[in-house]
């Protein structure tokens, strides 16, 4: 008996080591400073930022604090210990230690880093470094190589944590060819799955060509590994593909053929079967006409969102048509119309809705896709606040590292905004940005 409690402990002993070196590693073998709190906290970045100095002190003293986790504090202090948030609260109640930087913040309003879920880099290798000037900590690419962002982990410059999927899974003939991985079996799924996880994927994107069958398998895949599935649909039902176990839903236009009526659904399921192309028009003509208000299919479907809590990823902005913009039409507008008051019931219903920005969008310039994400989700109803939990902790949680993300509390890790001004009275105040700090470390735009 004594030889086997040994024995035991041993095995425990060389596994909890070998958990601690592997988390302390990145991909391409560099070594990472990284706090043994957040070792094991939920699912990783591939690119964890370093730490200089885990016993540097900051104070961050006098702004008016916004988390989704507290209440409004009109004049804060927040204290930054190495890449953790030691203490934060209003200013009479936080004790500032001894030798500590201060930085007075008076006027400016502090908010936790925000976080995109629906990023794409296409190999713009300075487009996430753009983005973290402008406020975004943390992001997801939801469909690229890997390896494709090895120039982003190898860079000695200030980066935001990216999470990754690795490419989508999807069946031929395939819509973007460069982006996806061809499975058409179980077991070539399962490999699929396993193999992206081992590479460092922290979450699965299904793709919309991928048979029902094989979105289920991949979802029970993911699952024992602790990783969740997000998905892109066009022919396969939402409400179907959400009861074979997906976890996330990318861009608001998946819903379509679950909300329209049966003949529409399958017109417009056999034009983007015989073209992939086909489905860029032929959305805002399944879009355009339905009827929210009237329709049976709505509550049903929320009511799956709900029962299985999905977190929807809108990416409205990618999708955004207006009256008056050149080359677009009545149909598109009505479309759009239908996408936004979509989004706004799903959030009335009580549905996660997360921010996703898509890095390219109609509607905005270079670098400010997600802050046009913002102004959408406040225009289909969205509180300021709501839209600030959908920025921030919302994400976090839907990425699964809302114990170290995603709000400004004690114990959690330093990735914080600073803006000019307040964006619980206007939403076009997150493009005011003052200073970032990722990871207990300034970043000035």
């Amino acid at each position: 008996m004594k030889n086997y409690t040994f024995k035991l402990f041993t095995s425990l002993l060389l596994l909890s080591t070998f958990i601690i070196f592997s988390s302390g590693v990145n991909s391409s073998g560099a070594a990472q400073t990284t706090s043994n709190k957040f070792v094991s906290s939920g699912l990783r970045e591939i690119n964890p930022p370093p730490i200089d100095d885990q016993n540097r002190v900051i104070a961050i003293v006098g702004a008016t604090l916004i988390s989704p986790s507290s209440n409004i504090i009109n004049d804060s202090t927040v204290v930054i210990r190495g890449p953790e948030i030691a203490a934060a609260g209003p200013r009479q109640s936080i004790p500032i230690p001894d030798g500590a930087e201060i930085v007075k913040t008076t006027g400016l309003f502090l908010i936790p880093g925000l976080i995109d879920s629906h990023f794409h880099i296409e190999r713009d290798y300075d487009l996430p470094r753009l983005y973290l000037t402008h406020g975004v900590t943390s992001l997801r690419d939801p469909g690229q190589w890997i390896q494709i962002y090895d120039p982003i982990r190898k860079s000695p410059l200030p980066q935001p944590r990216c999470f990754v999927a690795g490419p989508h899974l999807d069946s031929p003939p395939h819509a973007h060819p460069l982006d996806a991985f061809t499975v058409t079996n179980a077991e070539q799924t399962r490999l699929a799955v396993n193999r992206f996880i081992d590479e460092g994927a922290s979450v699965i994107k299904v793709y919309y060509r991928l048979p029902l069958n094989l979105m289920e398998v991949a979802c029970k895949s993911a699952h024992a590994r602790g990783v969740p599935v997000t998905a892109h649909l066009e022919l396969v039902s939402a409400a179907d593909a959400i009861r074979a176990g997906l976890d996330g839903i990318e861009h608001i236009t998946s819903f379509g053929t679950a909300l329209a009526d049966p003949v529409d659904a399958e017109r417009f399921r056999e034009a983007v079967a015989a073209d992939n192309e086909a489905r860029r028009k032929a959305r805002y003509e399944l879009w355009s006409r339905l009827d929210l208000e009237q329709s049976s299919r709505v509550k049903p479907l929320l009511q799956e969102i709900m029962k299985n809590k999905i977190f929807v990823s809108a990416t409205l902005a990618v999708f955004e048509r207006r009256r008056g913009d050149r080359g677009t039409s009545e149909t598109e507008v009505r479309g759009f119309e239908n996408m936004l008051k979509f989004a706004g019931m799903c959030q009335r219903a009580g549905a996660t809705l997360v921010v996703g920005s898509h890095s390219s969008v109609p509607k905005a310039e270079r670098g400010w896709a997600y802050q046009r994400e913002l102004e959408l989700l406040a225009e289909c109803g969205l509180s300021p606040a709501e839209v600030l939990a959908a920025a921030t902790l919302n994400n976090a949680r839907y990425f699964r590292t809302g114990n170290r993300l995603g709000s400004t509390e004690h114990g959690k890790l330093a990735d914080l905004v600073l803006l000019r001004a307040n964006p619980l009275e206007n939403v076009a105040n997150y493009r005011k940005v003052d200073r970032v700090m990722l990871n207990g470390r300034w970043f000035t735009p």
